[in-house]
């Protein structure tokens, strides 16, 4: 069932930008918190687009 397997890696990329934008955000409010789990999220969410567009893609 390959139905347009470009898009996890597109939508990968997309959550690694969104968490970015997480991480500026809980830093500038101080909630050190809040920001281990945006960090932990945005290295899952990298993981998944640099393996799906890496070497051994698809």
């Amino acid at each position: 069932m390959d139905i347009a397997p470009i898009f996890v890696p597109l939508a990968a990329t997309g959550l690694v930008l969104i968490m970015i934008g997480a991480v500026i955000f809980h830093a500038r409010r101080k909630e050190n918190q809040a920001i281990l789990i945006s960090v932990v999220l945005l290295a899952l969410a990298a993981v998944v687009a640099w393996g799906r567009f890496g070497p051994y893609a698809f």
